[in-house]
């Protein structure tokens, strides 16, 4: 793990920090910003995910999609945790803590934000930080590759409908149009470029070749992620400062999630007898989210000012110390899992 991986809750920590202080400062040049935008598109916050997302996608190998069926068990698991339980009880859990238990503290226009905040983070699962935990859990990288293609394939077709089902039951307002411009913008686009540039990479009949220029770009998709947190809490900086216990609220019931979510991923691997070396990175790819596409979708979607951008970044925030905290128990129970 890199060190931008390893310190990413402080790296964030201190884009909010630093975000929330110049939008308080200057909040006129975030207004300029803020005005940015075409089709419910800031260009600004767009130009950030594009850099963080495309290297993202030059990784994934589809080609490796023809290796599904050496272990079923462990893609079954997969899909299942992702497309079929976590975005839903990721939709759960908001209305509850936001509907029942902290109603009381949010007023209920704030509530529905941050629960559609929740949702686009239970709806996009992990693309790229999930090859680190992988690795850190000395799992199958190659069946780690397949896992995330297909999802990745999956979440191009479904990540709309999903979310605009569960957007319907809490009761907000979907505009399809720009969730369709969402989808397309921030998963096909950089999935076709990425399929391209790794098609022209490989022919170069060089092994290291996309290795090294991914390695390239990584410098520009950190700054991209932390320039759009300081984007993001630049905006919300006076709501903010009038109320920061909503960190604190948002961060509960994401926690619940995503130990939650583990439970079963990690459980189900074990109880159905799957390899360690496949069954620990389907858990935590489960466990893990695709923040930025969540992010992006939360600006076009609601604003840069919404409670929803807000939550999605808070996402950020809580995943890295979270799965940090699960890969450490995943290896402590890797003997559990020897002789299967």
């Amino acid at each position: 793990m890199g060190l931008f991986e390893r310190y990413l809750t402080f790296w964030v920590a201190a884009a909010i920090v630093v975000g929330v202080t110049l939008g308080a400062a200057m909040p006129g040049v975030f207004g300029m910003i803020a005005v940015l935008e075409y089709a419910s598109v800031n260009l600004v916050v767009a130009v950030f995910i594009w850099v963080m997302i495309y290297p993202m996608m030059v990784s994934v190998d589809f080609s490796s999609i023809k290796d599904v069926g050496r272990q079923p068990k462990a893609l079954v698991i997969t899909l299942v945790v992702n497309w079929l339980i976590k975005p839903f009880t990721m939709a759960a859990l908001g209305w509850l803590f936001f509907m029942v238990i902290f109603k009381d503290f949010v007023s209920p226009e704030s509530a529905r934000e941050y629960i559609a905040g929740m949702i686009l983070l239970g709806v996009a699962p992990c693309t790229a930080m999930v090859f680190v935990w992988s690795q850190l859990v000395k799992g199958d990288a190659n069946y780690t590759l397949v896992q995330v293609s297909i999802n990745d394939l999956i979440m191009v077709f479904a990540f709309a409908p999903i979310t605009a089902f569960l957007l319907g039951l809490s009761n907000i307002v979907v505009p399809w149009n720009t969730l369709v411009l969402s989808v397309v913008l921030y998963v096909l686009v950089p999935l076709v470029a990425g399929y391209f540039t790794r098609k022209r990479l490989e022919g170069k009949n060089d092994n290291h070749a996309i290795e090294q220029f991914t390695a390239k770009l990584k410098p520009f998709s950190v700054l991209g992620l932390l320039a759009m947190v300081v984007l993001l809490f630049g905006f919300q900086a006076q709501t903010i400062l009038d109320e920061p216990v909503v960190i604190l609220l948002i961060a509960i019931p994401l926690l619940i999630q995503s130990y939650g979510i583990f439970a079963i991923a990690f459980g189900w691997g074990y109880v159905w007898r799957v390899p360690f070396s496949v069954a620990a990175p389907a858990a935590l790819i489960g466990t893990s989210n695709f923040f930025e596409l969540a992010v992006a979708v939360a600006i076009s979607l609601f604003g840069l000012n919404s409670g929803a951008a807000l939550a999605t970044v808070v996402g950020v925030l809580v995943e890295v110390p979270v799965m940090l905290s699960l890969v450490a128990f995943a290896n402590r129970k890797r003997s559990s899992f020897a002789s299967y």
